[in-house]
């Protein structure tokens, strides 16, 4: 189980790299498909619960330095007004929100219906972005709701969830090598009702 939830964190942190290098669809209003969160929301209903806190914390720290790095490195002359933004480390209660939402499936999918879980990081996915967009958009001052962040949000959740049954499968593959069950109910033998 250790070496599992190890595994769980490396491939967060891999995802981290490979998020580098995913573009945005312009076609699908610049929607992109989100690596981290989706890594992050696959795992979170495959281990326990202080894992996912461990998963929740190292992914929102990271993801806020990443965010957090653009507006550092702007230049001043051209960006002489400082945009306000939310303080370091927000994103760790988001994920754990996700997580927690994640976790309340976690019956089912230890029963082997994953496809539960695929859909809900869809779910999980949009009310990500929404809850972000909407504070941020209150520490500006400034709360709008277009059709163009609305297909932005919607187009980036689908993609995001398309690409789940991926993530579990490699999850899957993770659990085999290092001998953890990740459907301990669907392996059960049922019991005879006479």
């Amino acid at each position: 189980m250790l070496r599992y939830n190890l595994s769980a964190v490396f491939l967060l942190l891999a995802a981290f790299l490979v998020q580098q290098f995913v573009p945005a669809f312009t076609g699908l209003s610049h929607a992109r498909i989100l690596i981290v969160h989706l890594v992050f929301l696959c795992a979170a209903v495959s281990v326990a619960t202080p894992t996912m806190l461990l998963l929740a914390f190292i992914g929102g720290i990271l993801w806020d330095a990443h965010c957090s790095l653009a507006p550092m490195i702007a230049d001043p002359e051209v960006y002489t007004q400082p945009t306000e933004s939310l303080r370091f480390g927000y994103s760790i209660l988001l994920f754990a929100a996700m997580g927690f939402l994640m976790q309340g499936l976690n019956p089912l999918f230890r029963a082997g219906k994953w496809q539960f879980s695929a859909l809900l990081t869809g779910v999980a996915t949009f009310l990500y972005l929404a809850a972000d967009y909407s504070l941020i958009s209150f520490v500006r001052g400034n709360f709008v709701i277009s059709r163009s962040i609305l297909r932005l949000t919607g187009y980036t959740s689908l993609l995001t969830m398309l690409f789940s049954p991926i993530v579990f499968w490699l999850l899957y593959r993770l659990a085999k090598l290092f001998d953890h069950s990740l459907y301990p109910e669907a392996e059960k033998p049922k019991r005879r009702a006479y």
